[in-house]
């Protein structure tokens, strides 16, 4: 019963997507049936999951709210859509919501660094901060040092550890309070329903980029930490939709293309099943090709996988693919 019990708890972040073959695919019901805990963790990936995928993109404000979870109801009659470039920060934002719950009882959770559970989302917090102070919402927090120069790495390191002091001497749920309406603000700025407004470059983390990317920066980081508190509590996080994992990787691909530089020994990059891109070099044949799963690219940007122990596929020059993973691994600052 054991194993069986393993073998489809392993399962259920596939099954709430339909991912599974037929012969898995049987094997989840009979077991829900009788196993209450998965039964639970089922229905919260399901729950996850519609959150993610969301209404579809450009439906009105009025969009079915019997199509929706009941927790977002009010929210789709009222908000305007929000436009494909802000889609994955609004599922990374509602994921987040539904597993904080989890938390009761188990804010000082060690999630990741040195961070507890509270900790984690304060971080979050203050990394989104720096858009929403640009967009025009007002700070939650005692406003942020200035941050551009070639040291920005310094002040953001300054800058979130003081957020974190701070929402340590306040309740986990004035910190989530601060955070999910800070986020509500993001999701209701004219820049998350203008592509033209969008479209306006701001540097903000070391990053010059449109708004628009930075809404993807934001989606990403959210993700990586509702994944590491889920970790942390023993439960699966889905990964962003594929429609959304394409987005996150197009802009980190062209952000590990600008780090890698015109001089570096030029390699054929794809993920599995998806595009692919020659980074380094634009003067000389391709030296080695690179694969990785999309799931684990975004993870080794993230910081979450080691460019040593990633699963990877090469051919090729294996100095040319490891200074690739080694250069994608540097990047995460998360």
């Amino acid at each position: 019963m054991t194993d069986d019990h393993e073998a489809v708890r392993d399962l259920l972040a596939a099954w709430a997507f339909g991912a599974l073959d037929p012969a898995e695919e049987k094997a989840v019901p009979a077991h829900l049936a009788e196993c209450e805990s998965c039964a639970a963790e089922a229905e919260r990936l399901r729950e996850t999951v519609r959150l993610l995928e969301g209404p579809p993109l450009g439906a009105p404000a009025g969009w079915p709210a019997e199509e929706a979870p009941p927790a977002l109801s009010l929210a789709l009659r009222t908000r305007p859509a929000v436009l494909a470039h802000v889609a994955p920060y609004a599922a990374a934002v509602a994921g987040l919501k539904v597993l904080l719950p989890e938390l009761a009882g188990r804010w000082t959770t060690p999630v990741v660094h040195d961070w507890d559970a509270h900790a984690t989302v304060a971080h979050l917090l203050a990394a989104d901060e720096h858009l929403a102070a640009r967009l025009g919402a007002g700070s939650r927090v005692r406003p942020s040092p200035a941050e551009e120069g070639p040291r920005w790495e310094d002040a953001w390191n300054r800058r979130t550890a003081e957020v974190i002091a701070h929402e340590h001497s306040r309740t986990p749920d004035e910190t989530v309070a601060d955070w999910a309406a800070q986020a509500d603000e993001l999701l209701g700025a004219p820049e998350a329903h203008d592509a033209e407004l969008a479209a306006r470059a701001v540097t903000l983390m070391g990053l010059r980029l449109p708004v628009a990317e930075h809404f993807l920066v934001r989606a990403f980081e959210t993700w990586i930490h509702s994944d590491d508190i889920g970790r942390a509590l023993g439960l699966t996080v889905p990964p962003p939709p594929e429609q959304h994992l394409g987005q996150l990787i197009r802009l980190a691909v062209r952000i590990l293309g600008l780090s890698l530089g015109p001089t570096a020994p030029p390699v054929l990059f794809s993920v599995t099943g998806g595009e692919e891109w020659v980074l380094g070099s634009e003067d000389e044949p391709v030296q080695a090709e690179l694969t990785l799963d999309p799931l684990d690219f975004c993870l080794l940007i993230g910081g979450r996988r080691s460019p040593q122990t990633v699963p990877r596929g090469t051919t090729g020059d294996a100095a040319a693919a490891q200074n690739v993973l080694e250069r994608a691994a540097s990047l995460a600052w998360l």
